[in-house]
C-alpha cells in the first residue's frame, strides 16, 4: 500500500528518520515538481467528484476552448 502524508519542514527529518528505521516500509521524499504535480491530480480528481454529485454543472468542451 501506498500513503501519501503531508509534513511541515520542520519535523520532516524526524518522521523520514522514523520511517526508515521500520524494517517494513520504504519511505522516500517526493521531488518539489512530484508533489505540486500531485496535488493538482487530486485537485482535478475533487473537482470532477463534484461534477458527478452534481453540485457542480460541467462546461462543454468547445465553451471552455472559447474562453481560453
Amino acid at each position: 500500500m501506498k500513503v501519501l502524508i503531508d509534513i511541515k519542514d520542520e519535523k520532516a527529518a524526524f518522521v523520514m528518520e522514523l520511517l526508515q528505521n521500520l524494517s517494513f516500509v520504504k519511505a522516500e521524499p517526493l521531488s518539489p515538481y512530484k508533489a505540486e504535480v500531485l496535488e493538482g491530480l487530486k485537485e482535478a480528481v475533487d473537482e470532477l467528484n463534484v461534477i458527478k454529485s452534481g453540485e457542480k454543472k460541467a462546461i462543454p468542451l468547445a465553451q471552455f476552448i472559447d474562453e481560453l
